[in-house]
């Protein structure tokens, strides 16, 4: 098990990998799913066998109050249905914490419950937010759980120009997931899911 690591340079690589991940061009993304919400892209990702997932979509709401739904806090666990527990195990200054959360089984549990164990660090970005996150090697992992790992992701949460109300929100998702699994049945798992976050997201903050 790991100690924790310094939360600044790691804020600052991490916020600088993101940055490099939305200045990939067009051409180096294959669609992976369309819905009314969102669109889903992926690549190969450099960090591991699995790809890298591009989703995008138009929320309508404000930076603040999208990014604050998304976040480690109070609002994730009420909507995402993926989620089924977090705790934010250490704060630091400047928006950085460590939080471990758990995820339901999904496609009929072929994919059993995963922990994760994350280091989040939320930052300006442009005119709106961005809200970053790895996975680190700390802490015991629970019985009945696979400990999965988040190589670098973030959504980065921008107001649309002539529509201040809207939000244009960009997410980069890569997630070795671990355990024996297909890699057919995670990208099917992983499409769907980006996807229904938008979905799901758009239903919590019209209440």
């Amino acid at each position: 098990m790991d100690l924790l690591p310094d939360s600044a340079p790691l804020a600052t690589k991490l916020r600088n990998t993101l940055i490099q991940y939305h200045g990939i061009a067009d051409s180096e993304w294959r669609v992976a799913k369309k819905t009314k919400d969102a669109t889903v892209w992926r690549k190969p990702s450099e960090e591991f066998s699995g790809y890298l997932y591009k989703a995008q979509g138009v929320v309508e709401d404000v930076t603040n109050r999208i990014v604050d739904h998304i976040r480690p806090g109070p609002y994730r666990l009420d909507w995402d249905s993926l989620m089924t527990s977090m705790d934010i195990m250490e704060t630091f200054e400047e928006n950085c914490c460590v939080m471990r959360y758990t995820t339901a089984g999904q496609l009929w549990n072929i994919i059993a419950p995963r922990e994760f164990v994350d280091f989040s660090y939320t930052t300006s970005y442009e005119d709106g937010l961005l809200s970053c996150g790895i996975s680190l090697d700390y802490g015991e992992v629970r019985p009945n759980f696979v400990r999965g790992f988040n190589h670098p992701c973030g959504w980065f949460c921008v107001p649309l120009k002539d529509y201040p109300n809207h939000s244009l929100l960009t997410g980069y998702i890569q997630t070795e997931l671990r355990g024996m699994l297909p890699q057919s049945a995670v990208d099917t798992a992983m499409s769907s899911t980006l996807a229904n976050f938008y979905s799901d997201l758009k239903k919590a903050l019209k209440t």
